[in-house]
């Protein structure tokens, strides 16, 4: 039996495992609960918002998909195309225990909380999302947690093996995001009892994401051909186009309501993300460089990234000082990746971790009670300083586990399954090497 085939029955004999547990377990719930606090309005919102950020994934895929060399375009899709049935695989059976389950010190949630989605039909709403269905609750979450290893994918991209891939987000998924996750936004989470805010998941998503993605990059090394041509740039706007509409979802849906707090973080994420994708056109203009497609939408999502901690913390005009700023950061970042030998090939650290680190921070800055109750702090531009002491010290912190946990994982990963193609595979391109098909 060739590797390829002994490598498939392990997903093969877990998938199997999972029927046989989904046969013996309870399929009908008790009988559900008439929650009279529940909001329909609130409810339509938020089904909305949940599709919303599902089609998030598909955009990344067309966003980095149209970066990539030809060859390597179908690979790259699919890879973040397949996280919608791994991670949701993964969330049903003991990942939204783990991120949302009972708490255990603070950092990871009991799994056997809602093993198999037990009680959450029938259950209560969720502590701080009082007026939906707690099912509702698990399965918006469940988006973030789908889209959070598909950002990885663009700092590994052309030179991953596909079934290690596969081992790689679930380990990733279970010992990064869950963690991060339950430490946030549970409210017995580690970082949500020091008062770190993250309204959206610039903490949980897009930092973890984004040093995951520079270890990546690092312990794969270079591809054995850098070089390429972006494959469809009309790809990249489409993508772009999508992932903007979709953090609608992402950041207004994070309100769990139909309300103001919705509204604001609507308009903060449109003027975040717009000032962005100018600045960093006539960033690159003043530096010399013709205005690109590409960077308009690469500035774009910087804005979005920066933006989702703070959305729902920070005043409209703030937000344009988050999308400038997180621009010019990123722009740079871009710059000197490129002269290291970092082979982070599509920029995912210096946009998405750098991006989720200036809107932490300047969240650490700009937060106020007048547009979130939740804000107990105000931010440093308001004269406190406990705020953003406690936002560094969280950044820190969640550097050091997103990275080195990250680094563990890939050398576990390797260790059973190698991660890299051969030199001649990806000389062929992973569309051929790894799915048989070509574009």
């Amino acid at each position: 039996m060739s590797m390829t085939r002994r490598l498939a029955l392990i997903p093969f004999l877990l998938l199997m495992a999972i029927l046989v547990i989904s046969l013996l377990h309870p399929s009908v719930p008790a009988a559900v609960a008439n929650h009279t606090n529940i909001s329909f309005a609130d409810t339509a919102w938020m089904l909305s918002a949940t599709g919303l950020v599902l089609i998030m994934t598909p955009g990344l895929a067309f966003f980095y998909g149209g970066m990539v060399s030809k060859k390597n375009v179908i690979s790259t899709m699919l890879q973040s195309f397949i996280c919608m049935a791994v991670i949701t695989v993964v969330w049903v059976v003991f990942g939204f225990s783990l991120a949302f389950g009972d708490s255990w010190k603070g950092i990871i949630g009991n799994p056997a909380t809602f093993f198999m989605m037990k009680g959450v039909i029938e259950g209560a709403p969720w502590e701080l999302a009082p007026t939906i269905p707690l099912l509702l609750f698990a399965f918006y979450q469940l988006k973030f947690a789908i889209i959070t290893p598909a950002l990885i994918t663009g700092a590994f991209a052309e030179r991953i093996r596909f079934t290690s891939y596969l081992l790689f987000i679930v380990l990733f998924s279970i010992f990064i995001y869950s963690p991060l996750a339950h430490a946030t936004w549970h409210p017995n989470g580690i970082l949500a009892k020091w008062g770190v805010l993250d309204f959206a998941g610039g903490t949980v998503v897009h930092m973890s994401a984004g040093w995951a993605a520079l270890a990546s990059a690092i312990y794969l090394k270079g591809r054995s051909m850098p070089g390429h041509h972006p494959a469809r740039i009309t790809y990249v706007l489409l993508g772009t186009g999508l992932l903007w509409f979709g953090w609608f979802g992402f950041n207004a849906g994070s309100a769990f309501g139909a309300n103001n707090l919705a509204a604001t973080a609507l308009a903060t994420t449109t003027t975040a993300s717009a000032a962005a994708a100018f600045t960093w056109v006539i960033f690159d203009a003043i530096r010399g460089r013709k205005p690109s497609a590409m960077g308009t939408c690469i500035g774009a999502v910087v804005g979005l990234v920066a933006i989702t901690p703070a959305a729902g913390f920070i005043s409209i005009p703030h937000s344009l000082v988050v999308g400038i700023a997180s621009s010019i950061v990123s722009n740079m970042m871009v710059e000197w990746r490129t002269r290291t030998n970092i082979d982070d090939t599509l920029d995912v650290f210096p946009c998405h971790g750098v991006g989720g680190i200036v809107g932490m921070l300047l969240t650490g800055v700009f937060a106020h009670h007048n547009i979130n109750g939740l804000v107990v702090n105000d931010g440093l531009i308001f004269g406190n300083t406990k705020l953003f002491t406690v936002h560094v010290l969280a950044m820190l912190a969640v550097s050091v586990f997103a990275f080195g946990g990250t680094f563990l994982l890939l050398k576990i990963t390797d260790l059973i399954t190698p991660l890299r193609v051969s030199e001649v595979e990806e000389k062929d391109g992973l569309d051929w090497s790894q799915h048989g098909e070509r574009l």
